[in-house]
């Protein structure tokens, strides 16, 4: 068995989530918002957000500046931006396999937080290309997403590996044919990847 390529997930495996329920809930306090309003402008906006048909100021004048508020957008915006944090440990081990290995990004995100997330981590640093539900306009667990991305990097499904958070995710990858991993932490992904002969 010889693996070709890895596709990671950002948000949940490299780096924090970047506008998950909790980073939501997090910033909402900050500013005093509604939660049951937001939660509910949130659920209807988002995905128009993540398959790229939204841009992140249009989906803040329809969830959070369609009241009146005493802060800019560029504060909330700066808000949401500093709930991502690195995780170490994941960074480390695909900076490393990049040496070895063709290294892709394969998640769902707003183009606007993703291309910020993308320059403040260095992630094109040691990522070949970034397969993103707002560019590619799907999303996962769709499974059209990972035909795409395997499309786009020329290689088999039995050929790649999908590293993901979600089990739904990871699910929908082995559906087409994808060897995938639910990340927990480096450490075990490091495991799991060496029983792929992935070292």
């Amino acid at each position: 068995m010889t693996i070709r390529a890895l596709f990671f997930d950002i948000g949940g495996v490299l780096l924090s989530n970047g506008w998950d329920r909790e980073q939501r809930a997090v910033v909402a306090a900050q500013f005093g918002l509604d939660a049951t309003d937001f939660s509910e402008r949130h659920k209807l906006a988002v995905p128009e957000l993540e398959l790229g048909r939204m841009t992140l100021d249009e989906y803040l004048e329809q969830t959070v500046f369609c009241h009146p508020q005493t802060f800019t957008p560029g504060e909330f915006r700066a808000a949401m931006e500093a709930q991502s944090t690195p995780h170490e440990g994941a960074l480390a081990l695909a900076r490393d396999l990049a040496t070895r290995h063709r290294l892709y990004a394969l998640n769902n995100e707003g183009r606007d937080l993703n291309d910020h997330r993308v320059r403040t981590f260095g992630l094109s640093d040691f990522l070949l290309a970034f397969f993103t539900s707002s560019t590619l306009e799907l999303m996962k667990p769709n499974p059209a997403i990972y035909r795409a991305a395997l499309t786009l990097a020329a290689v088999a499904p039995h050929e790649a590996v999908m590293i993901d958070d979600r089990a739904q995710n990871t699910e929908a990858a082995r559906r087409v044919g994808m060897h995938a991993i639910r990340y927990e932490n480096a450490a075990q992904l490091r495991e799991e990847l060496a029983a792929l002969g992935v070292e």
